[in-house]
């Protein structure tokens, strides 16, 4: 009986060993799936705009996700879909940028979309 027990923990031992490794795999695959978009807002002399408000929207579910930017003007989004185009537009003390959009068919990996507001 003892001899059976042990089997059975050292079976549960090695599977657990084994699935570890593949669920590395599929984070390392679900990795490769996206894709992100990062740049700077600025105003229409170049200065980077701090506490702009960024915002990225699925055409596809027309979900927003917002993003302040931080002193030096930068934004990021990551995990994003690359089979979805998305609009980006950023606002700052009532000013708008242009929209710009992010195709599904620029297939970089981490794309640079720099937005300017002419005050």
């Amino acid at each position: 009986m003892r001899r059976l027990l042990m089997g059975i923990v050292a079976a549960v031992a090695l599977a657990g060993v084994v699935t570890l490794p593949a669920e590395a795999q599929k984070k390392d695959a679900d990795d490769k799936q996206t894709r992100s978009v990062q740049g700077v807002v600025s105003d229409k002399t170049d200065n980077p705009l701090d506490g702009a408000v960024v915002q990225l929207k699925d055409t596809k579910t027309l979900q927003i996700r917002s993003f302040i930017t931080k002193q030096n003007g930068t934004y990021h989004f990551h995990s994003l879909n690359p089979d979805i185009d998305y609009e980006l537009k950023a606002e700052h003390q009532g000013a708008n940028s242009g929209s710009k959009t992010l195709s599904s068919f620029d297939s970089r990996k981490s794309a640079v979309i720099n937005l300017k507001i002419d005050k």
